[in-house]
């Protein structure tokens, strides 16, 4: 069984749909996972989104079956490349897609003339924070919040 991180391509937009609605339900009981969900709606049609020059999108797959990916929006020359969504199945966590999946994205903002790449984690999200840690990606700023009404 091969076990590879892949561009994604348009034959690719419906398991990647499937993923992100997956990636989405984790998140709407995470601290902080509501107001995310709420700030970043899904992706309209992933055939698009993998076809768009600013981004690149990868996946993860063990064989024909697709199990996470990356989607990246590419920096201009000097600027951030922005790692927007990350998601690997929970089953094939412990096999390293996540950080071949961010190797790629780091690898293709290098190329693109990035001088920086971006993501988030949101509080508690401890697999999450170690994917970022393990490639060098740190924090460089806390946003707190507190709703008021």
């Amino acid at each position: 069984m091969e076990f590879v991180v892949r561009p994604a391509c348009a034959s690719d937009a419906g398991a990647v749909t499937v993923l992100e609605a997956e990636a989405r339900d984790a998140l709407a009981d995470a601290r902080g996972g509501r107001r995310l969900l709420a700030e970043q709606p899904p992706v309209a049609d992933w055939v698009v989104a993998i076809a768009d020059p600013q981004r690149r999108v990868w996946v993860a797959a063990i064989g024909e079956v697709v199990t996470g990916y990356l989607e990246l929006c590419l920096p201009a020359p000097g600027g951030i490349g922005v790692v927007l969504q990350v998601y690997v199945e929970p089953g094939a966590r412990e096999l390293g897609f996540g950080d071949d999946l961010l190797a790629a994205a780091i690898e293709a903002t290098i190329t693109a003339g990035g001088v920086e790449i971006d993501s988030f984690a949101l509080p508690g999200d401890r697999e999450t924070k170690n994917l970022y840690e393990r490639a060098g990606v740190t924090a460089r700023k806390l946003i707190v919040s507190k709703r008021l009404v």
